[in-house]
């Protein structure tokens, strides 16, 4: 089978909204700032790799690190597609690098709640270092979420459950970095109730689309 010619390149909002929506199991956008880097192959749009401070201001205060210089991946939503997503995801982790010299490290996260186990990461050759803190949640009008405090804090009447942490994934972007978090690393989880597979094809909600957007360049 032939190589595709695949494109990274900066995604507008747009198309970046549209790939979350409709490829992404979770159907909407992140919220917060995001960078935003999109794939083409052939010259057509299959989707985007978002990075963004996450849920944590200090994401990378545990590896001393300022907040210039960590970043999370927080998202992969991509349609049907031939390249493997490590490859995508390598060359748009490579291509933030180098518009932003300064970073040294990306984390991401696999939730085991809802069935992952981080094969994508896996086949990428991130340093697997253990799970993040089980969390509280509480069901609010009508759904959960998480605890940050507040009046429903001091409700005992409101539902609550324990949701537990999800798997850390770490991707160093120097030799100095990669040499200070090697000893962290720990064997990679095995697959959960659903598989990751390296298609995405277990986290897509649609197929291709001939209504994708088909245009880049940063906002």
């Amino acid at each position: 089978m032939a190589k595709a010619d695949l494109r990274i390149d900066w995604a507008t909002h747009e198309a970046a909204k549209y790939a979350c929506v409709n490829w992404h199991y979770s159907g909407c956008l992140p919220i917060g700032k995001l960078v935003k880097v999109g794939a083409w192959e052939n010259g057509k749009f299959i989707g985007v790799v978002l990075f963004g401070r996450g849920a944590s201001p200090s994401l990378g205060k545990k590896f001393g690190l300022e907040q210039d210089k960590c970043v999370e991946l927080v998202r992969i939503a991509l349609t049907k597609h031939k390249s493997p997503v490590s490859r995508i995801s390598s060359l748009s982790m490579k291509f933030l690098k180098r518009a932003n010299p300064k970073l040294k490290l990306i984390v991401s996260f696999a939730d085991p709640d809802k069935g992952h186990h981080g094969g994508i990461y896996q086949a990428g050759n991130w340093i697997f270092c253990g799970n993040s803190p089980n969390t509280t949640e509480l069901f609010v009008k009508g759904k959960w979420v998480h605890w940050r405090g507040g009046f429903y804090a001091k409700n005992d009447a409101t539902p609550k459950r324990t949701m537990p942490g999800k798997h850390r994934y770490l991707m160093p972007l120097d030799k100095d970095m990669a040499a200070q978090i090697a000893p962290l690393s720990k064997p990679y989880p095995k697959r959960v109730k659903q598989a990751t597979t390296d298609d995405q094809s277990a986290g897509r909600r649609g197929s291709t689309d001939p209504h994708a957007p088909n245009i880049s360049g940063s906002e």
